[in-house]
């Protein structure tokens, strides 16, 4: 699956989760994550790294159940369903993709099968690449502030408070790294109108399409099972 041209996984990924837009049936959702968890194998994903997606899917299920409008929704407990279901349905094709996708890779496919003007994937490319480090500041964040004796300890709502602010300065910190490599990247010269050329030639070949089918195969499966249930 690493192999495969990174258009070509994108490509799969954005047709199983449009399709998955479109409905908000529980069982859609239940056969489209069946379909994905029979695939995880093949991109050596670690389950461990979707904790976060069933964290927000458990999140909204609650708030979308207990805020439901009874008048509306007659069982709130099966639309809020829904709406996680659906959430993890569509973001593990996006965490497939991003594990086996290499940010070099996916610049020049980019460039060369979607006709991506070189400074938008040069762009993707850095950021695909600073992505990780992301993780490592939060946690540089973290130690900072205990060791500063800045601790929420057991209490929840002191710990979300210090978390939106930890996540605050992480975004303030974002901003101005990309700030600083774009100036350097137009200081190199990337922001030129001369035609650039890849090193690495980046083939579309049948093993390519077929990572499209099975994505589109996924789709129409999932549809199919939510309307034969429905019917």
């Amino acid at each position: 699956m690493r192999k495969r041209d990174a258009t070509a996984k994108l490509l799969a990924a954005a047709i199983l989760t449009g399709a998955l837009l479109f409905s908000l049936d529980p069982i859609t959702s239940l056969v489209a994550i069946g379909l994905e968890l029979a695939v995880a194998p093949l991109t050596g994903l670690n389950p461990l790294r979707a904790w976060p997606l069933l964290v927000s899917a458990a999140g909204v299920l609650v708030f979308a159940a207990l805020f439901a409008d009874p008048t509306a929704e007659p069982d709130p407990w099966r639309s809020a369903l829904g709406y996680a279901l659906r959430l993890i349905a569509v973001g593990l094709p996006g965490l497939l993709v991003f594990v086996t996708i290499d940010a070099t890779d996916l610049a020049d496919s980019l460039m060369a099968h979607l006709r991506v003007p070189p400074r938008f994937a040069i762009g993707a490319l850095a950021a695909f690449r600073l992505m990780p480090l992301l993780t490592e500041e939060w946690r540089q964040l973290t130690l900072a502030r205990r060791a500063r004796g800045i601790d929420a300890g057991w209490n929840p709502i002191a710990r979300f408070r210090l978390a939106s602010s930890t996540a605050f300065a992480l975004l303030v910190g974002a901003i101005r790294r990309g700030t600083r490599l774009a100036t350097a990247m137009d200081a190199r010269g990337f922001d030129s109108a001369v035609a650039r050329t890849s090193a690495r030639t980046a083939h579309f070949g049948a093993a390519d399409v077929l990572v499209v089918a099975v994505g589109a195969g996924m789709a129409a499966v999932s549809l199919l099972a939510g309307q034969l249930v429905a019917a």
